[in-house]
Formats: structure tokens, sequence, C-alpha cells
């Protein structure tokens, strides 16, 4: 059966391997881009969007062997138009977001057709809503569903799995402290993520619930009863808003915008897998500094200004106020730019036997533009490589509402290198 059929369908009735809804918007101009260039001529791409001439415009800019892909209207506000996109095609690309508030209809369509999904959202709520309406519906079709699949939160959901792997195979124990620190990067801020902050802080405001969950370390646990609750106790798992040293990393550290979304993610994959990383995972993320006391005031200059930023963004008229100094969802930076921007990461994680181990991702190209549309598009042609339903650590085929890691795991990892990305683990010592 092709990867996201649904159970019984025949091979071929899909008319479409991968479709891209929103390639008019601009990272999905650039996932169409991505996959003209690299997908492998026997695999079927269709564009999609709610406005035909704005499509079909993107697809005439493409190289010439897109300008056969057909061209498909569906709109986020039509249900019926989301159930044929979703029935024509093994796997979907959605750019469209915010994904809350109207994201949750593909979702749904998808994982009733048994029909993979992909998308870009760092918004743990609307997470939260897809996995309660529709992981069930998923895993009895077969339908993978794979949100945060850019940016957010590949590379920290990937990093963790590699070193799981590493330390798995050398026989050092279990996980135990794991560190994300983002040590440099170059880029701007992506439109689509600044409107999804927005959109996730009005409902943080208008419920405690909201808020709650959001602040909840295992907010997208699969079993939140099975997790423990340590309360204060859990410094390890909060989201430290705080400048300090950090012993494993060995850089003073300060607060990193997107520790909210990407802890989370890596604790789901960690449940889903059978805690294949082990019971004694605690993780953070933070921006990595220099390793000299020099760097203390920067990192508590940081802290201060996240927080102030993040306690601004809260209050209605500020957050009013800073809409007229972001990026709108459809705006980007040039070619150029985009192509000279990078991001580093260095994983370090502390094993239940005393290990040391690190895992270093660098991306090329901006980190929300570039490198993620080169991020999703590789996870569209993973999850049509059968080996996927095997190769990672949600062995057995299964669908669900799942992450980067149990969806697509070491297939992917293979797919980024080829494309220039580095994802590499060493033991160190000490």
């Amino acid at each position: 059966m092709p990867a996201g059929a649904a159970p019984g369908a025949a091979a071929g009735v899909r008319a479409h391997d991968v479709v891209v809804f929103g390639a008019s918007g601009f990272v999905g101009r650039l996932v169409a881009a991505h996959l003209a260039e690299h997908a492998p001529p026997d695999v079927r791409v269709a564009l999609a969007g709610r406005d035909r001439a704005r499509v079909e415009a993107v697809r005439a800019a493409l190289p010439p062997r897109a300008q056969e892909w057909p061209v498909l209207v569906a709109d986020s506000g039509d249900p019926a138009s989301l159930a044929a996109l979703a029935a024509a095609t093994r796997v979907v690309v959605t750019t469209v977001g915010p994904y809350d508030g109207q994201g949750l209809p593909l979702v749904g369509a998808c994982a009733q057709a048994g029909t993979d999904y992909l998308d870009l959202t760092g918004e743990v709520l609307f997470m939260r809503d897809s996995i309660a309406a529709f992981d069930e519906v998923a895993r009895d079709s077969g339908a993978r569903i794979v949100h945060a699949a850019g940016f957010d939160s590949e590379p920290s959901d990937l990093g963790v799995l590699m070193l799981a792997e590493a330390v798995r195979g050398d026989g050092a124990g279990e996980l135990g402290r794991t560190v994300l620190g983002v040590t440099g990067a170059k880029g701007g801020v992506s439109g689509g993520t600044v409107a999804s902050m927005w959109g996730q802080m009005d409902r943080m405001r208008a419920s405690s619930d909201a808020a709650r969950a959001v602040a909840d370390p295992y907010a997208l646990s699969p079993d939140r009863t099975a997790e423990p609750d340590r309360g204060d106790a859990a410094d390890d798992e909060r989201d430290g808003w705080g400048a300090r040293w950090d012993d494993l990393l060995g850089r003073w550290v300060g607060p990193f915008v997107m520790a909210g979304v990407n802890t989370r993610v890596v604790r789901r994959s960690n449940a889903l897998a059978g805690y294949a990383y082990g019971r004694s995972l605690r993780y953070r993320e933070v921006v990595a500094l220099g390793r000299t006391a020099v760097w203390a005031p920067a990192a508590a200059a940081l802290s201060v200004g996240t927080a102030g930023l993040m306690l601004g963004a809260s209050v209605r008229p500020v957050q009013s106020l800073m809409r007229r100094f972001t990026p709108s969802p459809g705006e980007g930076p040039s070619e150029s730019a985009r192509r000279e921007g990078w991001f580093t990461v260095e994983v370090h994680t502390r094993t239940t036997t005393g290990a040391h181990y690190r895992c270093d991702v660098v991306g090329v190209g901006d980190p929300g533009y570039q490198a993620t549309s080169v991020m999703l598009g590789e996870s569209a042609l993973t999850l049509l490589d059968p080996v996927s339903r095997s190769g990672s650590v949600a062995a057995g085929g299964r669908g669900g509402v799942l992450t980067p890691a149990t969806a697509l795991g070491l297939p992917l990892v293979k797919r980024l290198r080829a494309q220039g990305f580095t994802i590499e683990v060493r033991r160190l010592v000490g």
C-alpha cells in the first residue's frame, strides 16, 4: 500500500503524490521551488490554493519540469474542497497559517482520508487540539499527521533522536539531563511565526486553562497522567527566562523564545516511542553565548529583553503597536538574504551512566524561510519513501498525530545531510 493511502485503497488511486497547499504564499513558493529542483522525476506534485490565478503565476515562475504540475483550488473555509484535496493525494504539505482557527479542518480531512500531512506550526494549543480531535482517527486510517516540520521543531527533535540512537548503540545508558543551545543564527523573523504567536497569546489571555496548558512542560504528552509532575522541583524542565552558567554546555545561557514549543515536541517524541530516550530525560532549550565571565552581562541582557518582549506582547495595546513593526504572513527576505542565512545548535546530554554526548545541527539558509522550506520539502519526500514507515522510532507503520522524530526519523536525517545540513553526534571526554 502506498504511504499515506487509506487502508484498503488500491495503489495508484491517488492522482498526486504531494500537494503543496498555500503554494502562492511566501514559504509555499519556496517549498514548491525546492520540490521542482529536488523531487525525483516520478514524484507527482500538484500546487493548491484558494486563488487559481495566483497559484498558476507561482507555477509559471518555476523550472520547466513544474509547468505541467496540476493546480487545485481549495479553501480552508470550504470543508468539501479540503476533503477532495486530501482524497486526491498521498501527502499534503500546508503552509497556510496561522493554523489555530483555520488549520483543523485540513488535519481532519487528511486523518479521515488516510493522507499524510505536514505543516510548520509552532502553536502548542493547535497541536493539542489536533491530538484531541484527530489522533485516534489518524491511527485508524494510517494517516501520519506531522506538525512542526520546519525550524520549529526539526533541529530539536532530530538532534535529540540522534543522541538517543548514539547512546543506545554505545550501550551508554539512557538520556539524562539534555540541553539544546542555539549557538548562532542569521536570518529574518518569519511573519507566519509572529502571527501564530499573536494568535496563541490571544487564546491564553482569554482562557486560564489555555495559559496553563501552554506552560505545562508535558502539554503534548499522549498520556499526561503517565508523566512526572515535579512542580517547583522541575527546574531542569522549566522554560527558564533567567541568565545562568550551564555546566553541560560550558557556556553562559539565556532564554530561547521557541523553547516552549520545541521542548514539548521532543517530550512527545520520547513518549510516543515508548520512552526509548529514557524515563530520565530532562530536556530544555536555551540560547548559548560565550564561555567566559564577560558573557554574563550579555546573558542577563538577553533574559531581560526576551522577558520584556513576551510580557509586552501579552498586553493588547502593546501587541497592537508591535504588530506595526513585525512582518506580516506572506512577507519575507530577498533571495540573497535567504541564501546567506544559517543556524547552528548544539544538543548535549549527560547519560544515566555519566557519559557526555553532543549533537551538532547546522542548517544552511535563513532558518525561518530557506532552511525551513528545505526541511518541509524533504519531509514530504521522506513520507513518500516506504522506508520511513519502519525507519523511525515509531516503527510499524502506525498513523496518528506524530512528530518529526517519530514519523520521519533517520530517513529524514539522511535526506537533510544530502541537502547540506550537518547532523552529527560525538562522544565527549569529561
